[in-house]
């Protein structure tokens, strides 16, 4: 047995040597130990694992072996998860006040979703965030691609449990030591917890596509049978140009265009705005009017200043000063001396990029060097690359509603870049019965936002808006929507 003791310690050395994961106890930019369990780590999907997806796993800071387990997924295509770690559902925030171009410091968020809810933060897809790829061919990604490696991401950590197909001559005790060194093996404690996929804007419209890939493996038997409950989205791309065409029906209902301006839409468009036939010289009047009094609004949140985009350009010293890029118009200056005054949200994304680029942040997250030289919080060329190969996911909903699945919706209602009309739109043309009547929410005695339930056998919709909240929602209304996960997730009404 010589050979094979010499053979399992090369297999132990080659397993230790290939590690890919990490457990994070303190971060740059936070004083003493983090009081939460954090791992980072990459996993290999797509042919020979030409793409490494790199998540960030914080376990729930009330019971991790009984709460359940959430894949969350941001929006672009192309935004890190770290965007939605620290500026909406993470434990971490920003301490944007003190912010003065240096490395950046954090503060805890008291309203993290880690306070009921273990959390895989995902950067999807590949060239978002983290991720990376050593093929440039394979940065050429889509809606079906992009599903189809978080689904792998998730199911090559529990698929190689059952079988030692890749490993025919090795002995069981062997192979059982290799699947140990697996991501979900490794927290035995999570295989059995509820698992909801969860994910918003663009992130919804691959959520209810991977939920669905998730469910055809555990009916086709694939083992373990992941312990998947539903699906949770925000302010979620459903069918892109129904969704958008509700903006002008939204900005009216929001008084930021008249009645005879929306009436004078509304009948030489025939009620399609987005792709407006060209030769209709009435209806491209009528939405230029329109277009005069909306372009300078805040698609993302209404009553929130129109702001340039700003990203950090590196100077000589370590110190990073802000610049201009993605101008949606040009003259609103965002210099640092109105910044104050203007209060731009857009002024808080600089710190995640001064701190994403730092080298000791990269060592601390144990970041592979050399794969990402220039971190963004949203990869915008990913899009040139981009494949939008599923036009609408509605059917998805229809059949995960079929199958017994349960979902919560939710909406910023003053978010006019996927208005809560057009998602209530497509709910109300699935087919589900509705149960609960539109009504208020309520948080410490609060209207939180107003709420519907819809049911088909034994699955429920829940669909909710939160009041005051921009895309997305948790950014804008932190307390107000870990009440509303928190209710969800225990079955209780909103």
């Amino acid at each position: 047995m010589n050979w094979l003791l010499r053979l399992l310690v090369a297999f132990v050395v080659a397993i230790n040597s290939a590690a890919s994961q990490w457990i994070v106890e303190s971060l740059p930019g936070y004083a003493g130990t983090l009081p939460f369990k954090l791992e980072t780590g990459y996993i290999g999907v797509g042919e020979n694992d030409e793409v490494q997806l790199f998540y960030y796993f914080i376990e729930s800071e009330n019971e991790p072996t009984r709460d359940p387990l959430l894949l969350w997924l941001n929006g672009g295509p192309g935004c890190s998860a770290f965007s939605g770690l620290v500026y909406e559902i993470g434990p971490l925030a920003f301490d944007v006040e003190n912010f003065d171009g240096s490395l950046p410091s954090f503060i805890l968020n008291p309203y993290s979703w880690t306070k009921v809810a273990n959390i895989i933060f995902l950067d999807y897809p590949v060239g978002s965030g983290f991720s990376y790829s050593n093929s440039s061919t394979a940065y050429s990604s889509s809606d079906t691609k992009s599903t189809q490696h978080n689904y792998t991401f998730l199911r090559k950590v529990t698929s190689q449990m059952c079988s030692n197909n890749h490993h025919p001559f090795l002995p069981v005790s062997l192979f059982m030591f290799e699947l140990k060194m697996q991501w979900l093996l490794a927290h035995p404690a999570f295989i059995k917890n509820n698992l909801f996929i969860a994910g918003d804007s663009y992130g919804g419209h691959i959520v209810p596509m991977l939920t669905l890939q998730i469910a055809q493996g555990n009916e086709a038997g694939l083992q373990p049978i992941m312990s998947l409950k539903g699906y949770i989205i925000g302010n979620p791309v459903t069918h892109e140009n129904k969704d958008k065409n509700e903006v002008i029906p939204y900005a009216h209902r929001m008084a930021l265009i008249s009645d005879k301006q929306f009436k004078l839409a509304r009948s030489s468009c025939h009620g399609e705005y987005v792709n407006p036939d060209p030769n209709n010289v009435k209806c491209l009047f009528a939405l230029y009017i329109i277009k005069q009094c909306t372009k300078l609004i805040n698609a993302a949140h209404i009553l929130e200043p129109l702001c340039k985009y700003v990203s950090p350009r590196p100077s000589d010293s370590r110190r990073f000063q802000p610049w201009l890029v993605d101008d949606p118009v040009d003259f609103l200056s965002l210099s640092l001396s109105n910044r104050d005054e203007l209060k731009c949200r857009n002024q808080n994304y600089l710190n995640s990029y001064v701190w994403a680029n730092d080298e000791s942040v990269r060592e601390s997250l144990h970041i592979r060097k050399g794969t990402i030289t220039d971190w963004k919080r949203c990869n915008k060329s990913l899009s040139y690359e981009y494949e939008y190969d599923i036009e609408s996911v509605v059917e998805y909903h229809q059949i995960l509603s079929d199958r017994g699945f349960q979902a919560l919706v939710y909406s910023g209602d003053h978010d006019m870049s996927i208005p809560y009309m057009g998602t209530l739109k497509w709910i109300r043309k699935l087919n589900v019965s509705l149960e609960d009547e539109w009504r208020a929410w309520t948080v410490d005695g609060q209207v939180a936002g107003y709420t519907e339930m819809y049911k088909n056998n034994q699955a429920t919709l829940i669909f909710a808006t939160v009041k005051g909240g921009g895309h997305t929602a948790p950014e804008y209304k932190p307390k107000e929507c870990l009440e509303m996960i928190k209710r969800w997730l225990s079955l209780y009404p909103l």
